[in-house]
């Protein structure tokens, strides 16, 4: 390619950078892989800009090239779905409802005293014995044991509440699941 040629598609690329970046971004989510995108169009580009003999169409060439370096992008991606006969028997463990239990747990933890949840945090999470938990509380045995009973049962009573008002909110009697109609 002449130097005037060279010059030219430095100008064009300086120029219409940032609409041409606006155009990668509506191609591909990620920004980083549209300026990927951009790069590597641009460098195809260069090799054939002596043929684009309207340069006023040259937008419309990247963009083009564009579309298609995306699309061999997304022909050549890995797929971790490998197609098989007989599905495993072994469940593919989902960490959302895991998620979404400590959630509620945060949550209903939020009923307890103070002193009700340090020692269900020290004896559960932390998994202390009752004699350490009584020490870094600064109580007796008895009384870890005791708030922790109490503690206990008041959680399961807000989680029996709560089941219950989400069963009144879904039109469902308490105990008792809807029957799911085949139709």
């Amino acid at each position: 390619m002449a130097h005037g040629e060279v010059l030219e598609f430095e100008e064009y690329v300086r120029t219409r950078q940032d609409a041409l970046l606006r155009s990668a971004r509506r191609l591909v989510p990620d920004p980083v892989d549209a300026q990927d995108l951009l790069q590597t169009a641009l460098v195809r580009t260069y090799g054939r800009w002596d043929g684009i003999a309207d340069k006023r169409l040259a937008d419309a060439y990247l963009r083009r090239v564009m579309i298609n370096t995306r699309t061999e992008w997304w022909r050549a991606r890995k797929l971790d779905e490998v197609p098989t006969e007989q599905l495993p028997d072994a469940r593919v463990e989902d960490s959302t409802e895991q998620h979404a239990d400590r959630a509620l747990l945060m949550d209903i933890m939020k009923v307890l005293a103070p002193k009700q949840r340090s020692v269900v945090v020290l004896r559960h999470w932390e998994q202390m014995s009752t004699e350490e938990t009584a020490a870094a509380l600064g109580m007796s045995a008895g009384t870890v044991k005791s708030t922790l009973h109490r503690a206990l049962a008041r959680l399961r009573e807000e989680l029996e509440n709560r089941d219950q008002e989400e069963r009144g909110a879904r039109g469902l009697e308490p105990g008792k699941e809807r029957e799911r109609c085949a139709a």
